[in-house]
């Protein structure tokens, strides 16, 4: 049962500033998916954009917004074949308790300045 939908956008130039503001990161990206977005280089802004699209996206998926969730407890890293998976801990985890939903679906795109997510909040069916 699909528990919440959310979708988001963010510009690719926005976040190329950020990445050489590490306390900016550091408040707003999970450790280990700012090392990951750094990897990618040159991609690197790319990357961080569709992660904070995902952030977004997440919160819509939950219609709850960020009261009381923390960005970084949101985060996303690509499995080996280059799929995103999101990850929540700490007040996103118990914000998505509290919706019921059990699992996140996500999907990140890019083109030109824009980096794009949806989530989509999957749970179990009543009854």
């Amino acid at each position: 049962m699909i528990v919440g939908t959310g979708i988001d956008f963010v510009t690719i130039s926005r976040m190329a500033h950020w990445i050489d503001d590490p306390p900016l990161c550091q408040r707003y990206f999970h450790p280990k998916e700012f090392e990951q977005a750094l990897s990618r280089g040159s991609g690197a802004s790319r990357s961080l954009a569709a992660r904070f699209a995902a952030k977004e996206a997440f919160v819509k998926a939950l219609g709850t917004g960020f009261k009381g969730i923390q960005l970084k407890d949101i985060w996303v890293e690509n499995e080996g074949s280059g799929r995103p998976r999101l990850f929540v801990t700490g007040t996103a985890q118990k914000a998505m308790d509290s919706s019921g939903a059990t699992h996140i679906h996500v999907s990140l795109g890019h083109e030109g300045d824009f980096a794009l997510a949806q989530v989509i909040l999957e749970g179990r069916e009543h009854g």
